[in-house]
């Protein structure tokens, strides 16, 4: 099973997949350079052996080693290195190589526990799952004649994977159907594009959706631009919005496409490692058009990359809120049974040379990780942009201008209540899931849903329904076309009727005005 789009895991900004011979030394750890570094080493070592070996022998319930080492002490030493270096077992590695290249093989849908159960969130658009009719909404209660209820999502979501061209049973309940369904799939490769097809959100405006950054995410930038039509573009919205990150390769492939061959797009460097420069080997061939970049707080590493080496030369208009602020570099190390080390092995800077990190030092991983406002800056780091405008480091990518649309109470409720999800699945029940080409909710389908929140027990006054009448009118639409039609259906209406894509296409006035100034001030310092 993929990972639910945007999820808040944050992928890694991988230098290069080392292959690891011997253990965990790899080829580029180098020989202590002191012999007290020695046998400060060695006296540590025989320190963990001899607690474990007590541990083992002496606690009260039998000790299972992997468990003690792989989630105990291997974390516990790389949680006080800092918050990106990570151990991953082979379970958690496998999920990250499969996230990395972009596919796997199984029934392709995402599904999420809900109340002690494992529930479809929906199926891929043209996947086994798709194909045989299994719905959002559905429970899934058995895979291959096994009980799914004393299972994890996880351990049902393993058992849906295997060889392509495998059969799988699976069994679901359905709101409205009284027996049990049952599927015969057939597993099949599962591409996961990180790339989302490109649409027109306005003539001459496109736009591009970046998910993530994977092994063949430059290449589905370029075939999604050319499927558009590139030479039409007048405009692009890029959005990188939970962008969580990726390879860093790809990120910097990505930022080539836009900007003009020979310009930096970003360096790193690390205690044991030099620092290496990456610039645009290709530049795009002329492809001037102005640019603006959807970020908030969740686009970090790889998504910071692109949109910080665009904001440095002025190539884009940064929108949305302030970006994660991680500027770590990890180095992906495979291990004996496969089993892999994700360690900080350098810091990236952007072209203008801030260092965007966010400080970790005085607070908790879970902050770190989950506090809201994220707009920190290092007043120490002050850097100036090609065109002259002021940024600063140490607190991710501050956007160049902050718009982040609000819910009310009564929108947020009704999302984080599932109530919309809920609906669906019991309107459609057991009618045929179809609804004619272009449908949009009437009031007798509003009135439905209305009269629905009301038995669920669901508070709101009518004064709050009817405010945000035109709102719920959209969110459902989104919603039944999931079921009705494909989730990519669904994607293409969330866009058309996103307040920030809406703000994007507004403001590409100054995009271009950006980018105009920009070029008079290069070529004023090209006559002097």
């Amino acid at each position: 099973m993929a990972q639910p789009r945007r999820s808040f895991l944050f992928s890694l900004s991988t230098i290069a997949l080392f292959a690891v011979l011997g253990g965990v030394y790899g080829p580029r750890v180098e020989v202590a350079s002191a012999a007290s570094d020695e046998d400060s080493i060695r006296t540590s070592e025989r320190t963990f052996t001899k607690v474990y070996a007590l541990v083992e022998a002496n606690f009260a319930d039998p000790v299972d080693p992997d468990k003690a080492i792989y989630k105990g002490a291997i974390p516990g030493m790389l949680r006080t290195l800092d918050p990106h270096s990570n151990f991953f077992d082979p379970h958690d590695f496998e999920i990250l190589r499969e996230d990395q290249k972009g596919h796997y093989f199984g029934v392709g849908m995402t599904v999420q526990p809900r109340n002690g159960k494992t529930i479809v969130l929906a199926p891929f658009n043209g996947s086994p799952a798709y194909k045989a009719g299994i719905r959002p909404g559905d429970v899934i209660i058995e895979v291959n004649d096994k009980k799914t209820d004393n299972l994890s999502t996880t351990e049902v979501a393993d058992m849906l994977k295997g060889p392509r061209g495998t059969p799988v049973q699976i069994v679901v309940m359905r709101d409205g159907v009284d027996k049990p369904i049952t599927f015969n799939v057939i597993r099949d490769e599962i591409s996961r594009k990180s790339v989302q097809d490109g649409m027109w959100v306005k003539p001459g405006i496109a736009y591009v959706d970046i998910e993530q950054f994977n092994e063949n995410t430059s290449k589905e930038l370029d075939d999604a631009l050319h499927k558009l039509g590139e030479n039409n573009i007048k405009g692009l919205v890029l959005d990188l919005r939970e962008n969580p990150g990726g390879l860093l390769n790809e990120g910097v492939a990505v930022a080539d496409h836009f900007l003009q061959k020979g310009q930096t797009i970003v360096s790193h460097r690390g205690r044991s490692s030099p620092e290496k420069i990456y610039t645009a080997r290709h530049g795009n061939n002329g492809h001037d058009y102005p640019i603006v970049v959807l970020v908030n707080r969740y686009s970090a590493s790889a998504a910071e990359i692109v949109s910080g080496a665009l904001q440095d030369h002025d190539r884009a208009w940064i929108l949305g809120d302030n970006t994660f602020g991680k500027g770590l570099v990890q180095t992906v190390y495979p291990l004996s049974e496969n089993s892999g080390l994700a360690l900080t092995t350098a810091k990236y800077y952007t072209p203008s040379g801030r260092l965007i990190q966010r400080d970790y030092s005085n607070e908790s991983f879970f902050d770190y990780y989950y506090q809201k406002d994220t707009a920190t800056r290092n007043p120490q780091d002050v850097k100036m942009t090609d065109g002259g405008r002021t940024v600063y480091g140490g607190g991710g990518i501050a956007p160049d201008e902050h718009f982040v649309p609000k819910w009310d109470q009564f929108q947020t409720d009704l999302v984080r209540k599932y109530e919309f999800f809920n609906f669906v699945k019991q309107y459609f029940g057991d009618k045929e899931a179809k609804l004619p080409k272009g449908w949009v909710p009437d009031e007798i389908i509003l009135n439905q849903f209305h009269d629905f929140l009301l038995k669920q027990g669901f508070k709101f006054t009518e004064a709050e329904f009817t405010l945000d009448h035109d709102w719920i009118k959209t969110y459902l639409q989104r919603e039944m076309y999931i079921t009705a039609f494909s989730i990519d259906d669904s994607r293409r209406i969330a866009i058309e009727t996103d307040p920030m894509v809406e703000k994007a296409v507004e403001a590409m006035p100054k995009a271009k005005a950006l980018l105009d100034t920009s070029r008079k001030i290069l070529a004023q310092r090209m006559v002097k």
